[in-house]
């Protein structure tokens, strides 16, 4: 069944246009096609590049947030309580009032507290501001080697310049080392990011990021073993670019170099939203659908690989609408919103709430027991004369 199913999935009019079969792409001693099993290779890169960013956090990132002063905020604990714990951690992180009211009963806790307990045992979950930068440094870094490697190896190219030639010769052009490489540079660059999912940074996007690494890894993956490799350095590049000023924006933002994060936010914003929504649009999108057909008829890899593109371009439509809302509110409050997609820490300004609550009770109970004959009374202390004696007999009025 196995074989039947190997078979059925290398069979060459998923992969290849019409008039082609594997036997037209078979390699010699001078070409070299693509290869499916190379993309394997793509896993142990993945696991090098974990190990060479838990080191680069360890020994740069980490000491670097120190020297720039970011400091992360001291948070309150929440104290040990295993029926609250086993509430957060089976069932919900962030109960509703009906529930709050049962726990209480069951803890013999005023609702109050069990609602404080629940917000700092939140807040002990979120990533510190220096985990954050950690981050961000770790992908500066890494999407301007990949940007610049992006540019060395395609500067030269001739699709780069005229995107006719992707398509020229398809699907018989051969590998070219550096390409196979910087190909496996960003594929084992995604699949890292999918081992490191449950340990990043995690944002209101999220789910949008799990499909964003899915179709990436999906595309250059088929992309591949499609030979769309020529298509495929355009994608990996345009993306690049906006990314690079991205995290330096995270970085100054946690640094609180507002000036500098700003116009790094605006700059970020112009590069992403031309290279997302008029750029890739027209090198790659109008390139797949439209230059491809001039070479072959459409097959079942041209259809699904236009699915790959058009769902990467719905969430740069997503992504971009987030951005536009963040860039309306900075021309109207001449300061950079939070970014929308960050989880914010709660604060215990209910307690501060409550504490001025108490206090201005008190005080109003204090200024209420001022009685009709002058007498002033304190929190059940006696009450005071409106008349002092002195120490030498005498009388003073108050």
């Amino acid at each position: 069944m196995a074989r039947s199913l190997y078979e059925w999935l290398w069979q060459h009019e998923f992969w290849l246009p019409p008039g082609i079969t594997w036997e037209d792409m078979q390699e010699s001693e001078d070409v070299h096609y693509p290869q499916p099993r190379d993309l394997l290779l793509s896993i142990p890169f993945a696991l090098i590049l974990v190990a060479v960013r838990c080191a680069f956090e360890r020994a740069i990132a980490l000491p670097l947030s120190t020297k720039l002063g970011v400091r992360d905020k001291q948070r309150p604990k929440a104290q040990p309580n295993p029926v609250l714990e086993t509430f957060y951690s089976r069932r919900c992180k962030n109960p509703e009032e009906g529930e709050l009211i049962r726990l209480s009963k069951q803890c013999d806790l005023p609702v109050r507290k069990v609602e404080r307990w629940f917000r700092r045992r939140r807040n002990m979950d979120r990533p510190s501001l220096s985990k954050k930068f950690c981050e961000a440094c770790w992908r500066f870094t890494f999407y301007i080697i990949s940007f610049f490697t992006g540019l060395a190896v395609l500067y030269d190219k001739p699709w780069l310049w005229d995107h006719r030639e992707c398509w020229t010769g398809y699907p018989q052009q051969p590998l070219q080392p550096s390409l196979f490489w910087y190909y496996m540079l960003e594929l084992s660059f995604y699949w890292s990011l999918v081992f490191t999912l449950p340990f990043d940074v995690k944002r209101k996007d999220f789910k949008e990021q799990i499909v964003h690494h899915a179709a990436t890894i999906f595309l250059i993956s088929f992309s591949y073993c499609g030979n769309y490799i020529r298509i495929g350095t355009l994608v990996l590049v345009i993306h690049d670019a906006s990314d690079c000023f991205l995290e330096p924006t995270k970085i100054f933002n946690y640094m609180k170099w507002k000036k500098t994060c700003d116009s790094l936010f605006m700059i970020f914003s112009a590069v992403f939203l031309i290279s997302r929504l008029v750029v890739y649009p027209y090198t790659v999108l109008y390139n797949t659908y439209y230059y491809s057909m001039e070479i072959f008829q459409p097959f079942f890899g041209y259809y699904f690989v236009n699915t790959l593109l058009i769902i990467l371009q719905l969430l740069h439509v997503f992504w971009s609408c987030l951005i536009i809302h963040m860039v309306y509110k900075f021309i109207l409050q001449g300061t950079m919103e939070k970014d929308m997609r960050s989880d914010t820490e709660e604060s215990d300004k209910d307690e501060e709430r409550e504490k001025i609550r108490e206090k201005e009770k008190n005080g109003t109970t204090y200024f209420s027991n001022v009685t009709s004959n002058g007498h002033i009374q304190r929190n059940g202390a006696e009450p005071l004369s409106s008349r002092a004696h002195l120490a030498n007999g005498h009388v003073k009025e108050r």
